[in-house]
This record gives C-alpha cells, sequence and structure tokens, in this order.
C-alpha cells in the first residue's frame, strides 16, 4: 500500500516510523513532514490543510489511505473532502469526518455531547461577547480556581486555570471581547474546577466497535513541577502507574463505551481515534475534554507499545472491522521527554543547529520541530524532539531519556528535568 501521513510533529514521525515497520506498506509519503520523517519516507511540502494539493498528491502517487495526524485538517473536513470527490471516495481517511471533529473543534458541542449521554464531566455553561456579564455572574457562583476554555481551536493553549476572581474576570473579556485568541474564543466555556490527577486514555473506532490503546499522562507546563505556561507537552509516560484494573473499568464503563454509543445514536460517522483527557477525582473519572486524534507528545508513548501492524489497524478501522483485531502491548513502560527551543512556549528562535544525534543508541528520537538545511538537522519549532526509552519501570526508562538528552545540543535547548514527579 501506499499510505499518506498529514502533519508534521512528533506525533506524525511517531505514525511514520511505526507505519514503515509493515510488510503491507509499499511507499509511505508524509506532507508536510520533518528531518525525522524524511529519514523513512517521502517528504512533500504542502500544508495538510490545502486538501486541492492533497487530492493532486493523492491522485498523483497512488495513494491508498490517508492518516490525518493533526485536528485543524479534521475540523476543518478533510474527511468529508475525500467522501463528497468522486476521484478520492473510496480512499480511507483515518480520522474523523467534520461532524465528529466537533468534539474537539467546539468545548461546547463536546460538553452538549457529554451531558446528552451521561458521560461525567465537570459542571459548566457558555458566554459570548454579548453575555460577558452573565459570564462575570457565573464566576461568582464558583470556587477558585476558575477554568476558561476558548470554545475552538487555540493549538493547545485556549486553557486558562486563574485563582484569582478579578483575574479571572479581566481574561473573560479579553478572551470574549479583545478576541485574545481569535475566531477560538468568540465563545468561551467556564467550567468548574476538578482537582485530582490527569491522564489520557485513546480509542481507536471504526464507528461501531473499538480498541482501547495504552493510557498515558503528558506534562503540559513549560516549569518543573508543573509551573509556568501551557505548552503542547513536555514529556510522557505509558502507562499510568494509577490507573488500576478497577478503575480502568470505570472509565471504560462510564466513559468509552456511552462515548462509542453516544457517536452512534447521534449518528456522527466516526473512525478514528478518540483521545480522552480524564481526571481521576476521588477515584472516579471525569472527562476534562475530547480530542479526535492522538495526543503529542504521548503518541510517542503509546504507539511504541503496540505490538500490532499498525497498517492492520487501520485498514480494520476503515473496513469497520476493528472487533476482528487483538490487541497486543509491550508490558513495558514506554517514557518521553520533550526537548524545546529557548523561549517556547512564548517566542523562540528557529534554525539552530543540532549536534549529537548519531550519539544517541538507547533511545528513540523522534523529530517534531526540525528540518534538514544544507544536510544539516536545525530546529524549526518550539517543541524540536521527544526522546523515547523503554524500560520496566518508568523511573528507569526516564533516566534513559536523559543519559540520551545528555548527549545533544542546540543554542538555548531546554527540557524538563522532571518528567514523571508525581508517579
Amino acid at each position: 500500500m501506499n499510505i499518506l501521513v498529514l502533519g508534521s510533529g512528533g506525533r506524525e514521525h511517531t505514525f511514520a516510523w511505526k507505519l514503515a515497520q509493515s510488510k503491507k506498506i509499499n511507499k509511505l509519503f508524509v506532507a508536510p513532514g520533518n528531518a525525522g520523517t524524511a529519514a523513512i519516507a517521502t517528504n512533500v511540502n504542502i500544508s495538510a490543510t490545502n486538501f486541492n494539493a492533497v487530492k493532486e498528491l493523492v491522485l498523483k502517487e497512488n495513494i491508498n489511505m490517508v492518516v490525518v495526524g493533526p485536528e485543524d485538517p479534521l475540523v476543518q473536513g478533510i474527511h468529508d473532502f475525500f467522501l463528497e470527490d468522486n476521484q478520492l471516495k473510496n480512499i480511507p481517511v483515518i480520522g474523523p469526518a467534520k461532524k465528529g471533529a466537533q468534539l474537539e473543534g467546539s468545548k461546547e458541542f463536546a460538553k452538549q455531547f457529554m451531558a446528552k449521554h451521561n458521560i461525567p464531566t465537570a459542571a459548566y455553561q457558555s458566554f459570548t461577547a454579548q453575555t460577558v456579564e452573565a459570564g462575570y455572574a457565573f464566576l461568582e457562583t464558583l470556587n477558585s480556581p476558575y477554568v476558561l476554555k476558548a470554545d475552538g481551536l487555540a493549538a493547545g493553549k485556549g486553557v486558562l486555570i486563574i485563582n484569582d476572581l478579578n483575574e479571572a474576570k479581566a481574561e473573560l473579556k479579553s478572551m470574549l471581547v479583545d478576541a485574545k485568541f481569535g475566531d477560538a474564543s468568540s465563545k468561551v466555556v467556564i467550567e468548574e474546577f476538578l482537582s485530582g490527577i490527569e491522564l489520557s486514555v485513546f480509542v481507536l473506532t471504526d464507528g461501531k466497535n473499538y480498541i482501547t490503546l495504552p493510557t498515558a499522562k503528558d506534562y503540559k507546563r513549560i516549569g518543573e513541577k508543573d509551573t509556568g505556561l501551557n505548552t503542547g507537552g513536555m514529556g510522557a509516560v505509558s502507562p499510568v502507574p494509577f490507573a488500576d484494573e478497577v478503575f480502568m473499568n470505570k472509565i471504560e464503563e462510564r466513559i468509552v463505551k456511552p462515548t462509542v454509543k453516544g457517536l452512534q445514536e447521534d449518528n456522527i460517522p466516526y473512525k478514528g481515534f478518540v483521545f480522552i483527557g480524564l481526571i481521576k477525582v476521588n477515584d472516579n473519572p471525569y472527562v476534562i475534554e475530547y480530542n479526535v486524534r492522538m495526543g503529542d507528545p504521548e503518541t510517542e508513548v503509546v504507539l511504541p507499545r503496540v505490538k500490532n501492524d499498525l497498517v492492520e489497524l487501520f485498514e480494520a478501522t476503515a473496513g469497520q472491522n476493528l472487533n476482528t483485531i487483538k490487541l497486543e502491548i509491550d508490558e513495558r513502560y514506554a517514557t518521553t521527554v520533550v526537548v524545546v527551543s529557548g523561549g517556547y512556549p512564548e517566542a523562540y528562535e528557529k534554525g539552530k543547529e543540532m549536534s549529537g544525534l548519531e550519539n544517541i543508541g538507547e533511545s528513540i528520537v523522534f523529530h517534531a520541530g526540525t528540518k534538514y538545511d544544507n544536510g544539516k538537522v536545525v530546529t524549526n519549532g518550539g517543541r524540536v524532539l521527544a526522546i523515547t526509552s523503554y524500560e520496566e519501570d518508568f523511573r528507569e526508562a526516564l533516566k534513559k531519556s536523559y543519559r540520551s538528552i545528555e548527549k545533544l545540543n542546540f543554542d538555548k535547548m531546554y527540557y524538563r528535568k522532571d518528567i514523571g514527579f508525581d508517579l
């Protein structure tokens, strides 16, 4: 098969790395890709949201399947674009159609879906610029801290957790009236704060059947001990040590099954990943958010633990026979530590030359924000590399990742030295 992966980050490099191991692969393309995918696939310099360019590539290279990495093309309707085109409609797309992608594209849609299908989540209300005064009043009914979520996509930065009531009101105004996150915050969901420990659960569904992939915990804050600004993710551990069998059964019965059943009941066609961001509150799971693709950097610890052929999993997803697949999981822990550009998640410089990649032997290096420049690997984003390691104990796996990072160097390189500190 010829397969195209859309996207350019660590998640997409991990998909390409896993797909490239399949005997079923003939040619593998990544658009636009990075320096890591260039080593194992053919990079094509087109945007994942330029659907006409994607169509041209698919027809020219006889692509048999498209795997969508990021959320933007899904929310913008790439799956629908394929279904509505006579030349493309028989080519499977792994990722939901636009209707299903609303689970991530609109926080309000997701909250209404959870309410309708009795899926446990925090109490909430949503507001617009016209109802900002009502938003202030709702904030006054809640206890600190206050959670404000931009309704639309804000590249993982649209969720604010604020301790002070007046500051929360000021931020609400900034989001709604001053368009802090552009169109993404033309509507804002305010919800009660749930206190507990977070984890992520990943489900692959064909719209009828599903399989639950390994759990993971990621670390969003830039600073150690989870301080500072939110990022796309600074590291991850899989599996989550506190997610025992009893707790996983609660997740399955109260959240995963009602989610898949809810999609069917609401006639939402869905072939792809459901990423469920959860919080454990007094031994009970609550949904914080849905995403409609794999997480990043969680993909870099989840997929390396899946022993199955990924092409076969995706074929079963496209053919609606995931019930025939028996998932095989590597029992070892996988951990990843993300190396970022100095200044990230705020302003940072690109184009910094990297050294030491060739010296890393005991870990897997997944590229995120990298590219080739005159034959040299240089930085090309905020999150630059994810360094993944296996071991029987997650602490030992993390030690491996940190040893590998010590061999790396580029100007203003930064990483968190405390991933897994709360486990």
